[in-house]
């Protein structure tokens, strides 16, 4: 698949996948990773860097907190924490991605017609 075919995620996607994947408690990056991919069956990949920057970010505005510690593999590494906010930011980002995946539908379900 070339870079041209590969699915591209809307602004603010990862952000909510990620959010998300923090529901069930603290993970680092590379898990993080893992349960995207593996949540979307392969479909979603996501490069390192766009990840880090996607957690920069959360943890500025105050989503995230993260902390320094052992990883499954007793490796250091750094783990994020879902805050409150995050909890509320995912709750309306969630509900944001359900109109606007309607509106999408809507849109796009009657491809046949001219």
């Amino acid at each position: 698949m070339s870079a041209a075919d590969e699915p591209m995620l809307l602004a603010g996607t990862l952000d909510l996948l990620v959010l998300r994947t923090l529901i069930w408690g603290p993970r680092h990056g590379y898990a993080i990773a893992r349960w995207i991919n593996e949540s979307s069956r392969d479909a979603i990949q996501v490069e390192d860097r766009a990840l880090y920057l996607s957690l920069h970010r959360l943890d500025e505005r105050g989503f995230v907190v993260s902390e320094w510690a052992l990883s499954e593999n007793n490796r250091r590494a750094k783990f994020y924490e879902l805050t409150k906010a995050g909890q509320r930011r995912l709750l309306k980002a969630t509900q944001e991605w359900k109109q606007t995946t309607e509106i999408l539908d809507r849109f796009l379900g009657d491809t046949g017609k001219a």
